[in-house]
């Protein structure tokens, strides 16, 4: 007979305990585990969750990290996991499983220019994945030899592993890492607020995204192969590029045949207001890269989705000896489970019948209209955003634009917080630009909710200012 055990019980004090004794947390200092006790998260409904100590607080954060689009609580994704684990949980992505074949289906209905889905198990790994495409294709197609290097924009964020924190424009992010990989080069964010250029929107030339040109042709063209872009930059500060951004760079890939690759990891699934943050901007990428959303963090998945041109590369005689290796060799352990795409199957179905995209554009704009109304006191220098994904620029002199500090910010978030209300922040990323608080609630929110997170954003403001 199978013994059971109940695995949702739990002391409280023992598992107090555990979590300073035990468990080394995500990107927080480690002293402070010392002294203070740190949040537990133990029960979640809606965009309501509840800590330990039996406290509970409206989540703006989706999870903390933007992932959670359904809300908490999602009986029906649940129970289509419990199911599908119990006739057939895992067997490698060497061979095919019927929630992957559906859920690749369902992903290609949502992309009908693109062709091919290939599973792994986080945003880093389908941006490594991306990363190796346009690698190896360097290596074997005789139209792309020798185009190895990957360009991306400073302040966007592609992942923790090596070739994505060699990718990223985080300063902080990256100090003590070093040295990172060689081939990645870098070029201008896209902030209007603190135009790299000193120009302001309307009179400029849109020099953030033409001076790719200039960087390209100083690198060698022949020695791009691939650029990579946030649809909007997301940890960086919630950076939404003007309408004119895209369709240049588009036109500068595409004079060089550099593949243009999308991170829709953090925009992607309704959260800007449309299925995907790309479709805000007319432009077609080649490979596209998604996590968070996919299966609203009930399970870990990650997809990068290429067109068929980029997958023809890899399609080789494996009988001749020149290109038996020449194919996309690479595997995803955790890309053969198959609870992940059983629950990306069911939270989409959710996100689609219950119009949550349209939710995201219609509370994004209310939300975007009442942190708008923050304006009004000094320290409050921008409010940007798109969808349900906004963010608020602290600044300590309107004119100037000399940010907030780090203890200022520090104490911003913890008076928003103590009005049992989560919001985010930029987090030890740049050097003297982590004045960003940012907002990403899950798409099921209501006006009501987004009225309790202004209040509170708003008194936090007057007592800490």
């Amino acid at each position: 007979m199978e013994t059971k055990k109940n695995w949702l019980e739990y002391d409280v004090e023992e598992m107090v305990a555990g979590d300073k004794d035990a468990l080394w947390h995500h990107l927080k200092p480690h002293k402070c585990f010392e002294t203070q006790e740190q949040m537990i998260i133990v029960e979640g409904k809606g965009l309501m969750v509840k800590d330990i100590r039996g406290r509970e607080y409206l989540d703006a954060t989706s999870g903390g990290v933007w992932s959670v689009m359904v809300g908490y609580g999602r009986d029906s994704i649940a129970e289509a996991v419990c199911e599908q684990m119990k006739k057939m949980n895992y067997f490698a992505g060497a061979y095919g499983n019927i929630p992957a074949i559906k859920f690749a289906k369902k992903l290609l209905e949502k992309l009908p220019n693109h062709d091919k889905v290939y599973f792994s198990n986080s945003g880093s790994e389908a941006n490594e994945k991306a990363y190796k495409i346009v690698r190896q294709a360097s290596r074997i197609s005789p139209g792309r030899k020798g185009k190895y290097k990957i360009m991306y924009r400073d302040r966007d964020y592609h992942g923790t592993t090596f070739g994505a924190m060699s990718s990223s424009g985080h300063a902080q992010r990256k100090q003590g890492f070093e040295p990172f990989l060689e081939g990645f080069v870098e070029f201008p964010h896209c902030a209007c607020y603190r135009c790299p250029y000193d120009k302001t929107y309307g009179k400029c030339d849109i020099e953030c995204a033409r001076k790719v040109e200039d960087i390209i042709l100083k690198e060698g063209a022949d020695t791009i192969g691939g650029l990579i872009v946030e649809p909007i930059t997301a940890g960086g500060g919630i950076l939404v590029p003007v309408k004119e951004y895209y369709p240049i760079l588009q036109e500068i890939c595409t004079k060089y045949d550099i593949w243009l690759i999308v991170d829709e990891v953090v925009c992607g699934f309704g959260r800007t207001g449309k299925f995907w943050g790309h479709e805000h901007y007319d432009f077609d990428p080649d490979i596209i890269t998604m996590a968070k959303g996919l299966a609203s963090s009930y399970e870990a998945l990650s997809a990068t989705v290429v067109k068929q041109k980029v997958y023809d590369v890899f399609l080789n005689d494996p009988t001749n000896p020149a290109t038996r290796l020449d194919y996309f060799r690479d595997i995803s352990t955790y890309g053969g489970c198959t609870a992940p795409m059983t629950a990306a199957l069911e939270s989409t179905r959710i996100i689609e019948d219950e119009n949550l995209v349209e939710n995201s554009r219609v509370m994004g704009e209310y939300l975007l209209e009442r942190l708008s109304e923050l304006k009004k006191y000094d320290c409050v220098g921008e409010v940007r955003g798109q969808g349900l994904f906004c963010g608020i620029e602290y600044v300590n002199n309107k004119e100037t634009r000399e940010p907030v500090t780090e203890e200022q910010m520090a104490q911003l978030m913890g008076n928003v917080l103590a009005q049992n209300v989560i919001v985010g922040r930029t987090n030890s990323s740049f050097h003297g630009l982590n004045n960003v608080m940012n907002f990403a609630p899950c798409l099921i929110i209501t006006k009501e909710q987004v009225d309790t997170i202004v209040a509170a954003v708003a008194t936090a403001i007057e007592k800490t200012f």
